[in-house]
């Protein structure tokens, strides 16, 4: 059992960082992407029997983290509907009040107005974005991962950064 959870721990300790990454691009807050890295890791821990290991770790990792990401989206949808939330949108214009305006840097708003505005994306087109732009993977690697040709991972990539600018626009 030691050795179990030594494993496990070195499993942690090695992706923790990437699947936090992902999270946190997907849904654009960092409480929600702790728990989903949490979320992914105890998906992945209950499901490592099933793993092919012909692939590499790293994407299957991912590819559960992705799953969860998409999970969050759909419970937040639900969630927003019932309570009658302000739309995301609206909520970018708030300025959090323990914080003055002016004392906040450029750098650090553009940074959260992108990240406000990624998430706003479609799935299908952010994921591809965090994959490839911010994560660093290769065009083969996304499309292996998603299980859609290179082709579409391109396409989608242009759409991606097509209605980023629209949305970082206006």
């Amino acid at each position: 059992m030691a050795g179990r959870q030594a494993a496990y721990r070195l499993l942690l300790d090695r992706h923790r960082a990437l699947v936090f990454r992902i999270a946190r691009n997907h849904c654009g807050d960092d409480d929600a992407a702790l728990d989903i890295t949490q979320q992914s890791f105890v998906s992945a821990f209950a499901a490592l029997a099933r793993y092919d290991r012909a692939r590499p770790f790293a994407h299957w990792l991912a590819r559960i983290a992705l799953n969860k990401c998409h999970d969050w989206g759909r419970r937040r949808k639900v969630r927003d509907f019932f309570s009658f939330a302000r739309p995301l949108d609206e909520a970018t214009q708030i300025a959090a009040p323990q914080v003055a305006a002016d004392t906040q840097l450029a750098d650090a708003q553009e940074l959260r107005r992108a990240m406000a505005a990624m998430a706003r994306l479609p799935d299908r087109l952010k994921e591809v974005l965090v994959l490839r732009t911010l994560e660093g993977m290769s065009q083969s690697e996304v499309a292996s991962l998603l299980g859609i040709s290179e082709k579409a991972v391109e396409t989608r990539l242009y759409r991606a950064r097509e209605k980023l600018a629209v949305l970082l626009r206006g």
